[in-house]
């Protein structure tokens, strides 16, 4: 098997050379000037110089593959990079991003041909768009009625897509269009089209369409009547474009974490920068036991989100076949996390939060609207909800065997090198479940034999091993109904998120405590995730309070495995 390196240990990484350029970008009167980017948020215009200084800095090869001619070899790689960028925008992230998402069904299903063609494309400066959703039809791709009719020549396209982000923009678009009239699964297919071969007469944007949040990103659509494609626009087989979308969903929900953490980054500093500078009754906001409060238990929030979404993206490489688990759970759980960390840094600023000439130009307001998208996209955290609860039935298979061994079975999942990216390896369903999860009984075992931990620990480990006992049970007791499954059981669902949640901590305390992440974090990131499946639970705020005196002193933004903790007590 082909491997590579771990880029969180490269001297060279990419992902620190962007940080770099994306902190130098930041002056005055440069792309990333906050002052600018507000100007650009107020009058709803597209962030032109700043995706132009990502494209001079060669992040679209980032986007493609290595084997179609990029440079994309680690999935957790291309995350942290655009996790970097939405740190300091998140319209500019997901104008930019969304070539990655439009692109990614032919690195699914494409012919190495039109693969190798679309990544010189990207790598050359193109814009891709994902054109799935229509008017009226929401998330229901398979109510979709753009249609496309076999002819001599290939494939005559006819139709609108409706709510697609960078539409009138980009140069390329791959679309999904009904190729039987009875629709259903095997109803639909996949194309790749090329804007600028067809006729500028029968292919007409609509108007960019308002938006609370990212106002300035390219929020159109496209009508489309009677285009002639040729046959090698077809992406996969005929009748697969539906199979397809959902594979390609597992690793687009997967990156989508990118924007929420970076989103958590930013407020973070904001409400750091606030508590140091700020000053009320006669000293630091910083100094206020309800402050430090907040800000610990936001940053607690934004870790713990990390730590879902680094195991995903680990998995995208070592348990590709798990991925229809993994995704639902990232793109449920962390947008949801962050929102709450938002929500907590909104309660510390107050006014100032949503005064744009008061405070960072209006930064927070800014990313408080544009994240509350984030939610939505590529599956709301409703549908993702109801793709774990569809899975029901494996994932309550063989919870409670504890097995020593489980810990080093999934090492790969937060540490070492990885598999090769293959994206033919995803599939529709897990036959296995979820094997993290599962591991829950096994990692506690590895953990209580490694430290004995004084009460409050070992108290955290029990009521965590209880409630993953208990939530498996019930979702082994679930029983499939007809129709939209029940409020009872995306409750269970978002329960089940948690119990994933808390095995990353679990995995990262078995694996990471020698690779600078101090304890005290990890057990943060547990209490917080406990104290939402136990409600009513007495948990250890002192936790919280060592990691705001952290969040306050740090110089960058926080993270797992790329933090400098320093001497952090415990």
């Amino acid at each position: 098997m082909t491997m590579v390196t771990d880029a969180a240990v490269m001297a060279d990484s990419p992902v620190v050379a962007l940080e770099e350029a994306l902190r130098e970008w930041r002056g005055a009167e440069r792309p990333f000037s906050p002052a600018a980017l507000a100007r650009l948020d107020a009058t709803e215009s597209f962030p032109v110089a700043a995706c132009g200084a990502l494209d001079s800095a060669g992040l679209p090869a980032y986007y493609v593959p290595v084997q179609h001619g990029g440079r994309l070899a680690e999935f957790p790689q291309v995350v942290a990079m655009l996790r970097a960028v939405a740190r300091h925008d998140l319209t500019v992230a997901i104008a930019h991003g969304k070539t990655f998402l439009g692109a990614v069904s032919v690195w699914v299903s494409g012919s190495p041909e039109q693969a190798r063609w679309l990544g010189e494309q990207i790598t050359g400066g193109a814009v891709v768009c994902w054109g799935l959703t229509e008017r009226g039809h929401g998330s229901d791709i398979l109510a979709g009625d753009l249609t496309a009719e076999r002819v001599d020549e290939g494939w005559r396209l006819d139709g609108e897509k409706w709510l697609i982000n960078n539409a009138t923009r980009s140069q390329l678009m791959c679309v999904l269009a009904r190729t039987s009239s009875n629709g259903g699964p095997r109803g639909f297919s996949l194309f790749l089209v090329d804007k600028r071969e067809l006729p500028a007469d029968r292919v007409r944007p609509t108007a960019k369409i308002a938006t609370h949040g990212i106002r300035g990103a390219d929020i159109s659509g496209f009508t489309v009547h009677d285009v002639v494609l040729p046959p090698t626009a077809l992406v996969g087989e005929p009748g697969t474009g539906s199979e397809t979308v959902l594979k390609a969903l597992q690793l687009t929900r997967t990156a989508c974490a990118a924007l929420s953490l970076g989103a958590g980054d930013h407020a973070l500093r904001l409400a750091t920068s606030f508590a140091r500078h700020r000053r009320l009754y006669g000293r630091q906001v910083a100094e206020m036991p309800l402050a430090r409060d907040l800000i610990g238990r936001a940053a607690a929030g934004v870790l713990l989100a990390e730590a879902v979404a680094a195991v995903t993206t680990r998995a995208v490489h070592v348990l590709p076949r798990e991925m229809s688990v993994l995704a639902a759970v990232c793109k449920a759980f962390v947008p949801t996390m962050v929102q709450e960390t938002i929500g907590q840094v909104a309660e510390l600023l107050g006014a100032r939060g949503y005064l744009t000439e008061v405070f960072e130009h209006g930064e927070f307001a800014k990313l408080d609207r544009d994240h509350r998208l984030v939610g939505i996209f590529d599956g709301s955290t409703l549908v993702n909800r109801q793709m774990l609860i569809t899975q029901f039935t494996r994932l309550g298979r063989r919870y409670g065997a504890v097995d020593p061994t489980v810990a080093d079975r999934l090492a790969g999942l937060v540490s070492g090198p990885l598999p090769a990216f293959d994206p033919g390896a995803l599939t529709l369903t897990s036959a296995s479940g979820c094997g993290l999860a599962l591991a829950v009984p096994g990692l506690l075992h590895r953990i209580r034999e490694q430290d004995s931990g004084d009460v409050g620990w070992k108290g955290l480990l029990a009521d965590f091993e209880l409630a993953c006992a208990d939530v498996h049970t019930a979702i082994a007791a679930h029983r499939p109904t007809s129709g939209m499954p029940g409020a009872d059981a995306f409750a269970l669902a978002e329960r089940y998120e948690l119990c994933v949640a808390g095995a990353a901590c679990l995995l990262i305390h078995a694996h990471r405590l020698g690779d600078g992440v101090p304890s005290v974090v990890l057990r943060a990131c547990l209490e917080l995730a406990v104290s939402r499946l136990v409600p009513g639970r007495s948990g250890d705020d002192e936790v919280f309070d060592i990691l705001a005196e952290h969040a306050l002193a740090a110089s960058g933004p926080l993270a797992l495995f790329s933090g400098d903790w320093g001497e952090m007590p415990w």
